[in-house]
């Protein structure tokens, strides 16, 4: 196969880096589309270090890297939080190249960006001579403080502020407590929504994606229920700290639990040949309404003990058939 030219390669590596920080400028420039703009940061870096290779694809994340930290102004949580999403996008596509299961690969790519995350943490807190509890702290406080602030402005009713206002305190006491689960639940959310494009995108390009199988066909480990039993025994505690550990562990199990309750509703999307508006209309009602959300993760939790795809247990799932 004839190598591209060094002027196409330099033009790719340009094209990946305008495109990561299109997507960053969108997410700091337009708060509202932002955050949803801001999780599909890692697709072009997975694309162009897969396209490119490690050398030129690194070229590419390194460049973004650094053009991220000089325009948020050095060190801070939000950079801390772009960073990390240019990081998972690259060893996503390592992981890829590597050939593991659709299970390594989120589970190492999340490992990997917690890794980043608390190193980050730790050296911002050591530069500012402050712990990394009270950072987080401190953050939590001033986003809640400009949440209430983005309400009143809003015009939300005054009971309705002096209500939250009321409840601020205890609102963050349990947001400081349960970050570790929100983190690791976002994580593994962000990794499978990229890997899942990275699949079409990657696939329709004639770039290699490892055999994972119809995942729609995915279900995680029997032994995991277990695990949710233990969290959710742990919150029917007395002590605080336990119930905090429960807490968190439901977090990041009940997000496992949503991908193989999507994996039951997109099974049966595909068997009664739902036509793609209506499977993207459905879809959109599990993100956006809740009770549709809960009825996803139970789906996924039962499924352990229903079976409701007849899928034989004990049968490798992220091959082909």
């Amino acid at each position: 196969m004839p190598q591209p030219s060094q002027g196409k390669v330099t033009k790719d590596i340009l094209s990946g880096i305008a495109i990561t920080l299109s997507i960053f400028a969108v997410s700091i420039y337009m708060p509202l589309l932002g955050l949803f703009c801001a999780l599909f940061i890692p697709l072009p870096v997975l694309y162009y270090r897969s396209k490119l290779g490690r050398k030129n694809g690194g070229a590419v994340s390194a460049a973004a890297l650094t053009a991220v930290v000089v325009l948020a102004g050095g060190l801070s949580f939000e950079t801390v939080f772009f960073a990390g999403l240019i990081i998972l996008g690259f060893v996503l596509a390592e992981l890829i190249e590597m050939n593991f299961t659709v299970e390594t690969t989120i589970g190492f790519a999340t490992g990997a960006v917690l890794l980043f995350g608390m190193l980050a943490l730790l050296f911002y807190s050591i530069g500012s001579h402050t712990g990394i509890l009270k950072l987080v702290s401190d953050y939590v406080q001033m986003n809640l403080e400009f949440s209430l602030a983005v309400y009143e402005r809003m015009g939300m009713s005054d009971e309705n502020i002096r209500l939250i206002a009321n409840s601020l305190s205890d609102i963050h006491y349990a947001i400081v407590r349960i970050i570790p689960g929100l983190a690791v639940a976002s994580i593994l959310l962000v990794s499978w929504m990229n890997l899942l494009l990275a699949r079409l995108i990657l696939i329709r390009n004639g770039q290699f994606f490892p055999a994972y199988g119809a995942l729609n066909r995915w279900r995680p480990p029997e032994a995991l229920v277990w695990g949710v039993i233990a969290s959710g025994g742990l919150l029917l505690t007395g002590a605080k700290s336990f119930k905090m550990l429960g807490l968190n562990g439901l977090i990041i199990l009940l997000t496992i639990y949503f991908f193989a309750g999507i994996a039951v509703v997109s099974f049966f999307f595909g068997k009664k040949r739902f036509p793609p508006l209506l499977r993207f209309f459905l879809y959109s009602l599990i993100v956006l309404q809740q009770l549709f959300l809960l009825v996803v993760i139970g789906l996924g939790l039962f499924d352990t003990w229903l079976n409701f795809r007849k899928i034989e247990t004990g049968r490798p799932i992220s091959k082909d058939s």
